[in-house]
């Protein structure tokens, strides 16, 4: 007799732990053929609060972190993900051989976001000419905690859009693609297992337009990334949102995932601080 294979329920990822939506609710998977996948958990409201009071808390112990452990922690997951790899690339979906290298994409992108761990302070940071007996100096700092609407790319895109967050010392809340989730959810489990900190990176599956407008008027959200938003209204309506607590807010833009990423993204979240000093005193 032939046996049923056991299809997983995929669960959400908040503090470090996979619990199912508080909701109880959860929506079925599909392929581009519409053959059912799996099940993934539909987040709720209370789901994304308890995301940003994980992130919030992992705040302090992952920005006072050195950059160069917060480099080799990404370099970490993406020997995790090398690991997967073929199980990504049949979460990812379509040919085998396209599937293998967007893997293969998303693991370089960690990989090259790693490697910068250590260098955008001395890129994005400065001694300034002052008139005067100081030194002035000017150093980036992360924002806090990012909600980031996660794009419709499963797995490079997700990477793209959530390595240059984290690398620079924030935390974040991750809406998933609503209708790719499957990867979203197994990298976290790949996070689970590489010595990131819990709270670090918190997944929420489900609806956008239920889960983005809250995160967005969250006032312990300080940024806010819409990559992924692509109805022009709910993108709109969380700008319009944001502004209540002066949140930092990067707008929906078509992006070739492909593409050298450039440095932008890392810097869109970070705060420079400058400091005078007196010379000699």
């Amino acid at each position: 007799m032939s046996r049923l294979s056991v299809k997983k329920t995929y669960k959400l990822y908040i503090g470090g732990a996979f619990p199912r939506s508080e909701s109880g609710r959860s929506y079925p998977v599909t392929s581009a053929k519409g053959e059912f996948l799996a099940n993934a958990s539909r987040a709720s409201r209370k789901d994304a609060r308890d995301a940003v009071v994980a992130a919030r808390k992992a705040f302090p112990g992952w920005s006072g972190a050195t950059p160069y452990n917060r480099g080799q922690i990404l370099y970490r997951v993406a020997e995790m993900l090398e690991g997967r790899r073929a199980q990504f690339a049949e979460e990812v979906g379509g040919a085998k051989r396209a599937a293998l290298e967007q893997v293969d994409a998303a693991i370089d992108r960690l990989v090259w976001y790693a490697g910068w761990s250590d260098k955008i302070a001395s890129v994005r940071g400065a001694a300034n000419p002052v008139a005067g007996p100081y030194f002035n100096l000017s150093t980036p700092e992360p924002t806090g905690v990012v909600a980031v609407v996660a794009p419709a790319d499963p797995l490079l895109g997700l990477v793209s859009v959530v390595a240059p967050v984290i690398v620079t010392g924030n935390t974040c809340v991750v809406v998933a693609s609503e209708p790719a989730p499957l990867a979203a959810i197994t990298l976290a489990e790949v996070l689970a297992t590489s010595d990131l900190p819990g709270g670090v990176v918190n997944v929420l599956t489900g609806r956008q337009a239920e889960l983005a407008p809250w995160l967005a008027a969250h006032m312990d959200v300080n940024g806010l990334d819409l990559t992924g938003a692509e109805d022009a209204d709910l993108a709109l309506s969380c700008e319009q949102a944001a502004a209540e607590n002066l949140k930092r807010v990067l707008r929906p833009v078509r992006e070739d995932w492909a593409a050298d990423p450039g440095t932008g993204r890392m810097t869109r979240f970070l705060e420079t601080k400058t400091v005078w000093h007196p010379i000699g005193g």
